[in-house]
């Protein structure tokens, strides 16, 4: 029977070839996809999330455990979508207009994705309209991120938008560096990460899911 033990522990340790040939082995052998991605894939990043929130793994591991994952993902999705399966809910990430500072906004979208949301990555400099957009496409939390005090300001300018766009029920959650609970307290944000990590449980907490 497909090993999701084995699939969960070469994810943890990068190897995405590995990863790919055992996710395709337990295909083969009759196991559903979901099962494939919940017991293997995202078992698997859930332990490395969990050793970043303990400092236990760095960004390098993360990086390399998401690659692993992507290459499991390859031969799932097709088999996903066929299936009807649903992502968790539907995130769109950014960097805010004015910051071009995007590895801790990468980390936070592979760690969802990770999780199994489906992100709409919209890069770095990202203007109000350009977050207003991807929720009108039916993202359900829209993440905003800024890594300088001076683009912060701008996290109120995408609430107020999405405001005025009739839009008051899309949740915000915001994160870096210089971004702290009481700032998002301050402008209205449903949510604060401290970290990538804990993007998930917060995402998962606004959605109400998993």
């Amino acid at each position: 029977m497909a090993d999701m033990q084995a699939i969960s522990e070469s994810l943890q340790q990068g190897n995405a070839p590995k990863v790919k040939e055992l996710v395709q082995q337990a295909v083969d052998e009759g196991a559903a996809a979901k099962q494939i991605l919940d017991e293997g894939l995202i078992s698997g990043m859930g332990i490395i999330g969990e050793k970043f929130k303990r400092n236990e793994v760095y960004v390098p591991e993360v990086l390399i455990a998401a690659r692993a994952m992507n290459a499991g993902m390859e031969v799932l999705k097709p088999l996903l979508e066929q299936a009807g399966v649903q992502p968790l809910g539907k995130v769109a990430i950014g960097t805010v207009k004015g910051d071009l500072h995007d590895i801790g906004k990468n980390l936070v979208a592979m760690m969802l994705r990770g999780a199994g949301f489906e992100v709409a990555d919209l890069g770095i400099d990202v203007t109000p309209e350009q977050f207003v957009d991807a929720v009108k496409g039916g993202s359900g939390v829209v993440g905003l991120s800024a890594l300088l005090t001076t683009t912060m300001p701008q996290m109120v300018n995408v609430i107020s938008a999405l405001k005025e766009a009739g839009l008051d029920d899309t949740k915000v959650m915001i994160g870096g560096a210089p971004v702290t609970q009481a700032y998002a307290d301050e402008i209205g944000a449903s949510g604060y990460a401290p970290d990538a990590a804990s993007a998930v449980d917060v995402a998962k907490d606004l959605l109400g899911v998993g």
